[in-house]
């Protein structure tokens, strides 16, 4: 359950929105106790089981996405998951077309899906897309529109859609876009280094050890 002060302050924001549109509210207390007061959640962004959601503090999620806690999801410092986006940590398709009407009421339908999905620090999901239950998404990695994300998505990497009805694919790497504003602006290479590491800020501005 939500602590009283926060479940108010997010029905008022959404009550207000039903005249002046999706709004953001800053502030998100787990099922853990832990509060995050940079972190924004939209009020039309449908949250499920949410005492098995643990965000980090300067999380981001947007209008209109789905986020699935109902076997365990956890979004990292510093990711933005932006609009229309689904995160899931359980799937019934499966079921539901094998099942048919038998599917409702089950307790332990075939084929269902359980499995907690992780996103990993300061990440980017695009538009679009859908994180498939299970997933384990590394940190600094950039996902793209329209993105079908499965399985593991090694640290920094860009995501590309595929193939249509294929999983998403790596086809960059987010340190080489970090370098040039990172070379532009020195004062911050401490701070990139503290989420990232010093190794990958040496990447970030081609400075590899040999």
């Amino acid at each position: 359950m939500m602590p009283l002060l926060q479940h108010l302050k997010r029905f008022t924001a959404r009550w207000l929105s039903a005249f002046t549109g999706p709004r953001i509210v800053y502030g998100w207390r787990n099922a853990n106790g832990v509060y995050c007061p940079h972190t924004r959640v939209s009020t039309h962004a449908v949250v499920e089981e949410a005492k098995g959601l643990v965000l980090g503090d300067h999380v981001f999620i947007g209008h209109f996405n789905r986020i699935d806690g109902s076997n365990g999801l956890v979004i990292e410092e510093g990711c933005q998951v932006t609009n229309y986006v689904s995160i899931l940590s359980h799937s019934s398709h499966k079921s539901v077309r094998i099942m048919g009407r038998r599917y409702v009421n089950n307790p332990n339908p075939v084929g269902y899906v359980r499995r907690p999905t992780r996103i990993g620090a300061y990440s980017f999901i695009g538009p679009h897309s859908v994180i498939a239950p299970g997933a384990r998404i590394g940190k600094g990695v950039i996902v793209q529109a329209y993105c079908f994300v499965s399985g593991e998505v090694p640290d920094f990497a860009i995501v590309g859609a595929g193939a249509p009805g294929r999983p998403a694919e790596v086809i960059g790497d987010s340190r080489k876009l970090d370098g040039a504003l990172l070379q532009r602006h020195p004062e911050l290479q401490p701070i990139y280094a503290q989420w990232a590491g010093q190794d990958n800020l040496r990447r970030a501005l081609g400075r590899e050890r040999p």
